[in-house]
C-alpha cells in the first residue's frame, strides 16, 4: 500500500528582526531580586549543620578567621554575614537530564551532602572549621527549577572569591583516566586534597594566585 506525499510546507522568508526573538519579563527579574532577598534573611549554621535535613537548593559559605589570605573576610562579616566566600547549589539526581521527580527532590540529602563535603575539603586544608559557617535555601517542586538561577545571581552580586579568583573548591574528583586536567587554583594554594596530587597538567603558579588575590580585596576596598 503506497503513501501520498502532500505538498510540502513552504515558510515565507521575513527579514531578520532582532527584537522579534528577545524575551523581557519584569515579573521575573522581580522575583530573583525577591529570593535572593529571602536567602539573605535566612539563618545561619556552623559548618556543616549539626541536624539532619532533606532536600535540595542553594548555600553560601562565610569566612571570620584570620587566614593570611582571607583575612578581610573577617572584618567584611564582623557584624552580619553579608560576604561569603563560596556560593553553591546542590541538586538531585537526575536534574540535568530532567530526570528528577519532586518526591526525588524531596527525599534527596544533597544539600546537606554537599555541605557536609565542602567540611572536609576545607579541613584538609588546615583551616579552623570553627571560623566558617553558612546558610541555605531549600527549593522544592516546582521552585526546584529556579536553583540554577538564584545561585548564579548569587554569585554574580557577591563575587565570591572562592568562585571568582580561586576557582575549583567545589571540584570533584574527576576519577581514572582523567587526571592529565591541572590542578585547580584552590587546591594550589590549599593542598590537602589526596585525588588533587593525581591532576598533572599544567597549573597556575602559586605567585599569580597569590596576586589576583590580593588584586581582587583592593577592588573592594
Amino acid at each position: 500500500m503506497g503513501f501520498s506525499m502532500g505538498p510540502t510546507m513552504r515558510i515565507r522568508q521575513v527579514p531578520f528582526n532582532r527584537e522579534k526573538h528577545v524575551f523581557r519579563c519584569d515579573a521575573f527579574a522581580e522575583l530573583v531580586k525577591d529570593t535572593v532577598r529571602f536567602f539573605n534573611g535566612t539563618p545561619v549554621h556552623p559548618l556543616p549543620p549539626a541536624d539532619d535535613f532533606t532536600g535540595t537548593g542553594i548555600y553560601a559559605i562565610y569566612y571570620t578567621g584570620q587566614h593570611e589570605h582571607y583575612k578581610p573576610y573577617s572584618e567584611l562579616n564582623r557584624l552580619s554575614y553579608n560576604h561569603p566566600i563560596y556560593v553553591g547549589k546542590a541538586v538531585p539526581s537526575g536534574w540535568r537530564q530532567a530526570r528528577t521527580s519532586d518526591t526525588g527532590s524531596l527525599l534527596s540529602r544533597e544539600l546537606q551532602r554537599r555541605l557536609r563535603e565542602h567540611t572536609k575539603s576545607i579541613k584538609l586544608a588546615n583551616f579552623d572549621i570553627d571560623s566558617f559557617w553558612c546558610r541555605f535555601v531549600i527549593f522544592e517542586n516546582d521552585v526546584s527549577d529556579m536553583i540554577g538561577t538564584i545561585e548564579a545571581a548569587l554569585i554574580k552580586l557577591n563575587r565570591p572569591i572562592w568562585n571568582s579568583v580561586v576557582d575549583g573548591f567545589g571540584n570533584h574528583d574527576p576519577g581514572s583516566g582523567r587526571y592529565k586536567q591541572a590542578k585547580s587554583d584552590w587546591d594550589v594554594l590549599h593542598p590537602g586534597r589526596a585525588w588533587a596530587t593525581k591532576c598533572n597538567g599544567i597549573h597556575k603558579e602559586r605567585s599569580v594566585i597569590l596576586s589576583e588575590i590580593e588584586q581582587y580585596f583592593k577592588s573592594r576596598s
